[in-house]
């Protein structure tokens, strides 16, 4: 009974894809998450009667055929990197991307990551830093003496000093694009790594062509849509009943055949 196998195939595609959307809606907080879509294809079919096949001794040909489908598959869980909305924070620290790009992050092993997430701070060197501590790329070191910090929509860092009117200029913020970011490979801790589906990154600062601006006291949140995410959650389990049901069926139709009489 293919049928067994085929819905089998059925309830653990729609697993993976309530496992996809509880995980968009865990993340509706979480600062700079794109949520994923899960996308499915199906299996190799068995042909029992090839279409184009001639039919009789005057040249009649077969219409269509008959192919069984063996059920579906998962395909690829794609990242949607629309922009979040923008939540005010007050604080001197953090930045939010209107548009492309991603702040480049060096990570502990040498390597350089990728966030979204907006949400700085400074370490006791003074320096700007994600909220796990990893350093921002270029680095951008505030001075200790500084009353005031200002990052512009260029990404640049500039401090006001004790008795200093004129404010000098600490560093630079740089963005990074890839030509593809749904390929980026997710590690965590809202961070990305570049992969070879995503492409080699293109770096420059803030409001350049290709470019997002930056808005100081702002950060992006989730681009998560609630209403969306249930209404799918819904489809999905009533997806993952009916392959149920067909699998009940199934099993009765081979009880009904096992007790046929001779």
């Amino acid at each position: 009974m293919q049928a067994l196998r085929t819905a089998a195939t059925g309830m653990s595609a729609q697993q993976l894809n309530v496992e996809v959307i509880s995980n968009n809606i865990a993340n509706m907080n979480t600062v700079g998450f794109k949520r994923q879509r899960a996308e499915f294809q199906d299996l190799l079919y068995q042909t029992l009667e090839r279409a184009g096949t001639q039919s009789s001794d005057q040249g009649t040909v077969v219409p269509t055929g008959i192919q069984i489908g063996a059920g579906v598959k998962a395909g690829s869980t794609y990242r949607i990197t629309s922009q979040g909305s923008l939540t005010r924070t007050d604080n001197r620290y953090d930045v939010a991307i209107e548009g492309r790009g991603y702040l480049q992050v060096l990570m502990p092993s040498g390597e350089t990551a990728y966030t979204r997430a907006g949400n700085l701070a400074v370490n006791d060197q003074g320096q700007l830093v994600t909220e796990d501590g990893y350093l921002i790329q270029p680095a951008v070191t505030i001075p200790q003496d500084a009353v005031d910090v200002a990052i512009s929509k260029t990404g640049q860092v500039q401090v006001t000093k004790q008795g200093t009117p004129t404010p000098e200029v600490a560093g630079q913020i740089e963005l990074a694009t890839f030509i593809n970011e749904g390929g980026l490979e997710a590690i965590g801790d809202n961070l990305f790594m570049q992969s070879g589906a995503s492409g080699e990154p293109v770096t420059g600062n803030p409001g350049a062509t290709g470019f997002g601006q930056l808005l100081q006291g702002y950060t992006e949140a989730s681009n998560v849509d609630a209403v969306s995410e249930i209404t799918a959650l819904i489809v999905a389990q009533r997806a993952y009943e009916m392959n149920s049901k067909v699998i009940t069926t199934a099993d009765e139709m081979l009880q009904a055949a096992n007790q046929v009489k001779s």
